[in-house]
C-alpha cells in the first residue's frame, strides 16, 4: 500500500487519457518516468493493467477495475484535504456540535443560525444525546463541543458556563393550579409527573428538586424531549417541569412559576482540555461564549 498509494494519480491520469504523452503532459512529468512508474505499479498488483499499442494504451479489464476504486480513493482524499484546510484557517471546515435534546428546538438553532450570519462557510454536524453520552463524545473526540447541564468537575474537561435556564410547571389548562401566579413544588406531591428519561441531565435535576421539596416524585410516561412532555400535559395525563419556551407553551397548556426551590440550571458549553480544538470550533466556542444563552424572545 506505501508503494500503491504515491502511484495512483499517474495511473489514472493514464487510465483517463489512454496515451501516455498526454498523461505525462497533463501531469508535468517525463514520460520515461512516467512509464517506469506504470510498470512498477503494474509488478506490484501482479497483473497488467494497460494493453499497449505504442504510446497509445487501453485499459485491461482489471485496470478498468482498479481505475474506479483509484478514482474513488484521490477524490475522498482531495475532501478530506480540503475540509483539513477548512479546519486550519476558520472561514470554512466543519464543527462536531453535541447537545442535549431540550436544547434542540430553541437554544441550538438560535445559536447556529446567529453564528451562521458570520461564518457562512463553516458547517456543522449535529448530535443529540443524554448528558453522560455527550462527555463521553467530548472526551473521545466524536465530539467538538457540548452544550449540556450540569457542567462537569474533572480534570480532563473544561466548561464555560453561558447562562441560567428557569424551569416552569406545565399543568393542563383546566388543572386547579393553573390560575395561580406561581406554586411552590411540594403542591404537586402526588400528581402524575410526565418526566424525562433516565440519564437525562434534566431528570436529574427534577428528582432533586422533589426531594428538596420532601417527597419521591412517579413519574407516569417518560420522554427524551420537552416537546413531547408537553404534549402529554396537554393531553391531561399529568403535570411536568419543562424548560421555559420563549414561543410560550402549547395551546391547553399553562405554564406557571415555581416559588420553591429555586428551578433552575446552569447551561455550559463543555471541550476537552486534552487536545486543542479546530479553528471553526475555536471560532464557534469563542462567540458562544461571547453572546450567551438566546432567552430573549425570537
Amino acid at each position: 500500500m506505501a508503494a500503491l498509494v504515491p502511484r495512483l494519480r499517474w495511473f489514472v491520469a493514464v487510465g483517463r487519457a489512454e496515451h501516455v504523452t498526454q498523461a505525462a503532459d497533463e501531469l508535468g512529468v517525463p514520460q520515461s518516468t512516467l512509464s517506469r512508474g506504470i510498470a512498477r505499479l503494474e509488478a506490484e498488483i501482479g497483473t497488467p493493467l494497460f494493453a499497449r499499442s505504442g504510446r497509445a494504451v487501453r485499459l485491461t479489464r482489471e485496470g478498468r477495475g482498479l481505475l474506479r476504486y483509484a478514482e474513488r480513493a484521490l477524490a475522498e482524499l482531495a475532501t478530506g484535504a480540503r475540509e483539513l484546510a477548512g479546519e486550519v484557517d476558520g472561514v470554512t471546515g466543519r464543527v462536531t456540535l453535541a447537545f442535549l435534546p431540550t436544547l434542540g428546538t430553541e437554544v441550538v438553532p438560535r445559536l447556529i443560525g446567529e453564528f451562521r450570519a458570520t461564518a457562512p462557510g463553516i458547517r456543522f454536524e449535529l448530535r443529540q444525546a443524554p448528558h453522560h453520552t455527550l462527555l463521553d463524545w467530548v472526551r473521545e473526540d466524536a465530539a467538538d463541543l457540548a452544550l449540556t447541564s450540569p457542567l462537569p468537575a474533572e480534570t480532563g474537561l473544561a466548561a464555560d458556563p453561558l447562562g441560567e435556564e428557569e424551569l416552569r410547571l406545565a399543568v393542563p389548562a383546566d388543572h386547579p393550579l393553573a390560575a395561580r401566579p406561581g406554586v411552590a413544588l411540594r403542591e404537586i406531591a402526588g400528581e402524575r409527573l410526565i418526566g424525562f428519561l433516565p440519564g437525562n441531565g434534566l431528570r436529574a435535576a427534577v428528582d432533586r428538586w422533589c426531594r428538596e421539596s420532601g417527597f419521591t416524585p412517579r413519574p407516569a410516561f417518560e420522554s427524551a424531549d420537552s416537546a413531547t412532555v408537553r404534549g402529554f400535559v396537554g393531553a391531561g395525563l399529568g403535570v411536568a417541569l419543562v424548560p421555559v419556551s420563549h414561543h410560550g407553551p402549547p395551546p391547553g397548556v399553562v405554564e406557571l412559576r415555581v416559588t420553591a426551590p429555586r428551578t433552575v440550571r446552569t447551561i455550559g458549553l463543555v471541550r476537552s482540555r486534552e487536545r486543542e480544538p479546530s479553528t471553526p470550533a475555536r471560532t464557534f466556542a469563542d462567540f458562544v461564549r461571547d453572546r450567551g444563552l438566546p432567552w430573549s424572545p425570537w
